[in-house]
């Protein structure tokens, strides 16, 4: 399942963001990649273990925890620490699968790596290019989202991220592990969620058919659930 996530930052949130994250130093892209990443990877990146890095991170974090539709989509079991990045003249990611997990020294997290989100900083208008491109059965997925607004989508699914040839992109990105690792679990009780919330605006939460469908999500959530 891919999935817009409107509205994770206020424009004040995202400005008060962009000052924290200007204001420190950055590095080489690289200094978190694997192997192959390496190959395909330019960009800069905020210092993992910096101030700046995990006082903006954890706005974030707050952020999308806040989000109702993250949580119904996502069923995080537990979020990786946000990272940020930038690309500009000419930066990019080329084609790529995220790690299937994930280390966190400094601050002792280990996660395996079902979701990936991107919460883009910089406005469309702001750069040309940058693109995340993401592909899955269905062909590839161009995203290019609002400044604070969210993608989620498979971390297993191979993306990449165009060539920046004007302005700046800058944007949060980091993984979910999930109470639910198999997608098509998680996509069918988020679908289900969903219905069940619009039609209790129709005939009111204590309806009957509310409760039975309530009941049933909750239900496969235990059966598939893993804590």
């Amino acid at each position: 399942m891919m999935l817009h996530v409107p509205g994770v930052l206020s424009a004040a949130e995202v400005a008060s963001l962009r000052a924290l994250i200007e204001a420190a130093p950055w590095e080489d892209g690289n200094a978190t990649s694997g192997k192959q990443s390496r190959l395909a990877k330019r960009n800069r990146q905020l210092p993992e273990g910096s101030d700046a890095a995990r006082d903006a991170g954890a706005r974030v974090r707050e952020a999308v925890t806040k989000s109702a539709l993250f949580m119904a989509a996502a069923l995080p079991h537990t979020v990786y620490p946000p990272l940020f990045n930038r690309y500009g003249g000419g930066e990019t990611f080329g084609d790529h699968v995220d790690n299937a997990l994930r280390f966190q020294r400094h601050q002792n997290v280990r996660i395996r790596t079902d979701l990936s989100a991107t919460l883009f900083l910089s406005g469309p208008d702001a750069y040309d290019g940058g693109e995340l491109v993401v592909e899955d059965t269905y062909g590839a997925h161009e995203v290019k989202l609002p400044a604070g607004d969210l993608i989620l989508y498979p971390a297993a699914s191979l993306h990449r991220v165009m060539p920046v040839t004007r302005g700046e992109r800058v944007a949060s990105f980091f993984w979910i592990q999930s109470l639910i690792r198999d997608d098509a679990q998680r996509t069918l009780l988020f679908d289900m969620d969903v219905a069940i919330q619009n039609l209790a605006q129709e005939v009111g939460l204590g309806a009957p058919a509310i409760v039975s469908l309530t009941g049933t999500y909750q239900n496969l959530l235990r059966m598939w659930a893993e804590l």
